[in-house]
């Protein structure tokens, strides 16, 4: 027997959301899930090829990726915005390239990254000289150290556990994240702190750092995920931090 029926709209009534993560990434899905409301946001993502390493050639070649990766969400699908999640692959690729590659895969309203996020973000509470703690070799450090100078945002404190491996980020603890960052603050001479990486486990330690160190303190994910809600008008499912949308 042969049975009728009717169809609705999508899943995703406030705000319709895709993510683009890398593949060797096992942290910024699980921190989403707790960022965003259940109820009324639809949260789609893929996966784009990315190294057993971070180096500026690794993270390079991912934009020949983005396109074919954003083409693999449901073809049916029309995002409000769409986040590619890698700090540094950003400054590497640039914002431009990255928003051009993903609209070719995908139909989507908005384009962001990690990069474009923080200086939202950084704007957003008047923030000019950070901190910053990345886990990667001092090449694709640097790299994002530029970006960020290029919009105006000086880095005079850094500290990096100038790790390579991807695997080993995913696994650094929170006492080190906290010692490290905390570390950074007393160097003085700055606005705020921000902990770099999608797959560094940041979000636990956030609040931890800004009662320690009274500064506000910013993530990837953190600062990504309130950028998708700025973009869409939607509010995130709790206060990381300082920065609350």
């Amino acid at each position: 027997m042969t049975y009728p029926y009717s169809t609705t709209g999508p899943i995703g009534t406030a705000a319709r959301l895709g993510l683009i993560v890398l593949q060797a990434d096992e942290t910024i899905e699980h921190d989403f899930r707790r960022m965003f409301p259940v109820n009324g946001v639809s949260l789609l993502t893929t996966r784009v090829p990315s190294g057993l390493e971070v180096t500026n050639d690794t993270l390079s070649e991912m934009e020949g990726h983005l396109t074919d990766a954003a083409s693999l969400f449901p073809t049916a699908a029309e995002f409000d915005a769409v986040a590619y999640a890698c700090t540094s692959g950003t400054a590497v690729i640039g914002v431009d390239n990255i928003a051009a590659q993903v609209r070719r895969g995908c139909k989507t309203q908005k384009v962001t990254e990690p990069v474009s996020a923080l200086i939202a973000a950084c704007h957003e509470l008047g923030i000019s000289r950070l901190g910053l703690l990345s886990p990667y070799v001092r090449d694709v450090s640097e790299s994002l150290r530029m970006v960020l100078d290029q919009a105006g945002i000086v880095t005079p404190a850094f500290g990096s556990f100038d790790e390579a491996e991807e695997a080993k980020v995913a696994r650094i603890d929170g006492p080190s994240i906290i010692a490290a960052a905390c570390d950074i603050a007393a160097q003085g001479g700055i606005d705020a702190l921000f902990l770099s990486c999608t797959n560094l486990r940041t979000l636990d330690v956030i609040s931890e750092i800004e009662g320690r160190t009274g500064l506000p303190v910013l993530s990837s994910n953190q600062v990504l995920a309130w950028h998708l809600a700025k973009l869409t008008d939607i509010r995130l499912a709790g206060h990381f931090g300082r920065l609350t949308a």
